[in-house]
């Protein structure tokens, strides 16, 4: 009997080893014509297993070169190998593992013929080289293969995508729902102009994409209101050393350069990228207020002007290490520095009855900005699953310092301030994924701990009587305002699929634990809020092209510290403040969306937003006071509903007919087309007193890429905002801009040389009414959105393409599916 038992026990550990065995598989795919060692085409490997006449796929991978390997453990039966790629025709390696070969199988080597009919042949939608890709949760827009977004800074390139709209005021929105910018899939912790100044002094060179996501899922921070835009930087790593220079130089009324060098580059398991740059750029901004306090017996009015001439000096480095320890895991590290030496110089005065005042002046501002990151990313078995854990700061410093000018007929200074604000955020976050392919489900989990402090001491003397007191440093007036957030949260998000249906729901956990102090308060503000956020998501394929989604999610947008600290500006003067409101809670939104996404290219759809306390932009006055007031005020419920289509006008098939279009499918960059977006917002907002109608209105936008002689790529931008409403602005005059560039590559695509003209009519100008409490205020304001600018890049190195990834992903961006805080 003991015999028997260890015998079959024997047996059944022998029966254990041989299924645990992996199986090693070789594959050696030579290119037609090709050396080996000198092949680095990339193909895309997709590994079958047939039983019961159907296949199953075991794994889909991509290779650069010739040689393929993969030890995993298999069944016995029988399996094909697909062999793919975007210049060659498609190959198949039919195999069966039985006993007798199970331990490794190494294949004959195979040729690969170059394509001769690309439309047929290709199979992989990722071998297309596209602009915008339109996803069932996201659109991806490439930034890198552009020449008009990639000449220019980050925040120009997002103000230039499909669907996002910037609002009379300089918010921005997505499909009508407000944004929370992330960069390299962390969520910004900067808010207000702070965020614009930084994106203003990322280069758009830097980026290699940027994902709109459109109703992201529990995964991400449920702080994200309605959309998130995440920015991808440049990620591809390469054999060797190599390196790209770039230079902009803005030909306006100002002309600087822009010059900045991009090194990487890869040996043995570490590979690295580091970006050196300086922008040096002027622009001036009129901005003209007409105001009528309405308080007053007759109306009294006051037109007031502002003429700004703005010195943007910035210096960035960013760099980027992985180093691959295994063959599961990675350990990534990334470290981005900016210091900013900005100066605005300007003229403003105030006319009324009776009143003639001049108050100009002087701010210099210095700030700072430096983050780092540390990432480690695991496989936890062949399945699949996986775990990250990311430890992630940012040090924000401000100092701006304005100096009121003293006038001859006396030698009193006006609006005098130095204000200096830290902001400092500490960020650990974990994810694991357990996917489960046999049974089409799998399920995300993870948390995080976060951890904001916002200091900020403002100094000023408005309207003294004393000459000098900047200097001697005795201040008329000082406020003191401190912001801790501390913010713990726990996800879980499971997906199944069921026939053509794809159902995600998830459920985060979110607890924030607020104090705000301000020497303006006589107790400091504190709550603890604690909330489930849900998100439901179900899409429909209803062909191999055409997907239909449904989805729900519930958000939260935690006040941006410029709507809440006292010292978020220096309109300070005798007839003008301007001050955050400490008391403002945070919003709650409802995101309904229904929509259709086909051909990769295509989405209509419609989304509802349900809104409690959102705060916006107003000015104000106290009754019987000729003071006007910039703040931000809550509003009890605002509905949005909203509209969109976007979709692309293929000039090739109606000019150049069906076959040439079909040919030039798989490589859009070789094509003619129109992109087009169509947006209709309708906002209702309950407790608002309207002067005009609360119709809805309709935006436009489009993006044309035509292929000129001498390989020439023409590229042009337009945006249209009529008159009408938004939110609770009014526009009165058309808002529009016009954008052409004109690209071409030389010395074997290595120099590429850009000459663009930004807003050519110069036509983007707001003309909008703002009505508030005792206060109807018309306004206007004109950048100086027209210039000229020449690009020029130069790539030297190995060309020799290797990818590697090595951006740190604080959040999880495929699984999508806030304002410019």
């Amino acid at each position: 009997m003991k015999s028997l038992i260890t015998t079959l026990m024997v047996c059944l550990g022998l029966a254990v080893n041989a299924q645990q065995t992996k199986t090693y598989l070789e594959v050696n795919s030579n290119l037609e014509n090709v050396v080996c060692e000198k092949d680095a085409t990339e193909r895309n490997i997709l590994l079958e297993h047939t039983e019961n006449n159907q296949k199953n796929t075991i794994g889909s991978y991509q290779s650069i070169g010739c040689k393929f390997s993969l030890s995993q453990v298999l069944a016995l039966g029988k399996y094909t190998f697909t062999i793919s790629g975007l210049n060659f025709d498609e190959q198949k390696i039919d195999f069966e593992i039985t006993a007798d070969n199970r331990d490794k199988i190494v294949f004959n080597p195979i040729i690969l013929h170059e394509k001769t009919n690309q439309l047929n042949e290709i199979q992989i939608f990722g071998n297309r080289r596209q602009y915008i890709k339109v996803e069932s949760d996201k659109t991806t827009v490439s930034v890198k293969d552009n020449g008009m977004l990639n000449s220019g800074n980050a925040l120009d390139a997002v103000k230039r995508l499909p669907g996002v709209v910037t609002s009379p005021t300089g918010g921005l929105t997505l499909n009508s729902k407000g944004v929370m910018i992330y960069i390299d899939g962390a969520p910004s912790t900067l808010t207000g102009t702070d965020l614009q100044n930084y994106l203003s002094s990322l280069p758009a060179k830097a980026i290699e994409k940027v994902e709109l996501i459109y109703n992201p899922g529990a995964a991400y921070d449920a702080n994200s209101s309605g959309s998130i835009i995440n920015i991808v930087t440049a990620s591809k790593r390469m054999k060797g050393v190599n390196a790209s220079f770039n230079i902009n130089y803005n030909f306006n009324k100002y002309q600087k350069p822009s010059p900045q060098i991009l090194m990487n580059g890869k040996e043995k398991n570490l590979s690295w990228q580091t970006m050196l740059g300086y922008n040096y750029i002027d622009t001036d901004q009129i901005h003209v207020t007409e105001q009528d306090f309405t308080s007053f017996t007759p109306v009294k009015t006051l037109r007031q002007e502002n003429y700004t001439v703005n010195t943007f000096r910035n210096l960035y480095f960013r760099t980027g290490l992985n180093y691959k320890l295994n063959d599961k895991s990675n350990l990534l590290f990334n470290y981005n520095m900016n210091a900013s030496n900005n100066r605005s110089v300007t003229e403003a005065s105030t006319l009324g009855e009776g009143i003639d005042y001049q108050n100009d002046g002087t701010t210099k501002d210095k700030n700072s900005v430096h983050e780092l990151s540390l990432q480690y990313k695991t496989k936890l078995d062949t399945l699949g699953s996986t775990f990250d854990i990311t430890a992630y700061s940012n040090f924000f410093k401000r100092n701006p310092r304005n100096e009121a000018t003293a006038f001859e007929d006396n030698d009193f200074s006006y609006n005098n301030g130095d204000i200096n604000f830290n902001l400092k955020n500490y960020y650990l976050k974990y994810d694991f994924s357990f996917p489960f392919e046999k049974i089409g489900f799998s399920i995300n989990t993870g948390g995080k701990y976060n951890v904001t402090k916002v200091t900020d001491l403002g100094k000023y003397n408005i309207n003294s009587d004393s000459e000098g007191v900047f200097d001697s440093g005795n201040y008329a007036s000082i406020i003191d305002f401190d912001y801790t957030e501390n913010n713990l949260a726990f996800y879980v998000e499971a997906r199944k699929k069921v026939k053509k249906f794809n159902f995600t729901a998830g459920l985060r956990f979110e607890n924030y634990d607020v104090e705000r102090a301000s020497s303006t308060l006589t107790d400091k503000i504190k709550y603890v809020n604690n909330n489930f956020f849900p998100n439901l998501n179900m899409m429909y394929e209803a062909t191999k092209d055409i997907n239909i989604i449904g989805s729900f999610s519930k958000k939260i947008a935690q006040p941006g510290y410029n709507t809440i600290d006292p010292n978020n500006g220096s309109a300070f003067d005798k007839y003008n403040t301007s001050e955050g409101d400490v008391g403002l809670k945070p919003i709650y939104f409802d995101n309904y969306e229904l929509k259709m996404s086909a051909f990769n290219y295509i989405q209509i759809g419609a989304n509802y937003t349900v809104a409690k306390d959102k705060n916006m932009f107003v000015y104000s006055a106290e009754a019987g006071e000729l003071v006007a007031n910039q703040t931000s005020i809550a509003f009890d419920r605002i509905n949005t509903f909203s509209t969109f289509a976007s979709f692309p006008i293929p000039l090739d098939y109606f000019f150049k007919g069906k076959e040439e279009f079909s040919r030039r499918m798989n490589t859009i960059d070789k094509m003619n087309y129109i992109f087009v977006n169509i947006n209709y917002v309708k906002n209702d907002i309950e407790g608002f007193d309207f002067k005009y109608s609360t119709k809805g209105n309709f935006n436009y936008g489009a993006q044309s890429q035509l292929l000129l002689p001498w390989d020439i790529t023409n590229t042009m931008n337009y945006f249209y905002l009529p008159k009408g409403n938004w939110e609770i602005y009014h526009v009165e005059k058309p808002i529009q801009q016009f954008d052409i560039s004109f690209n071409k590559d030389f010395l074997n695509k290595n120099l590429k040389i850009g000459l663009h003209c930004f807003d050519v009519f110069n036509q983007n100008e707001v003309h909008a009414l703002i009505p508030g409490k005792n206060l109807d205020t018309k306004f206007f304001e004109k950048q100086d959105s027209r210039n000229f600018r020449i690009s020029l890049t130069y790539n030297f190195g190995n060309l020799k393409l290797e990818k590697e990834d090595t951006n740190i992903n604080t959040d999880k961006v495929n699984q999508g599916g806030g304002g410019l805080k």
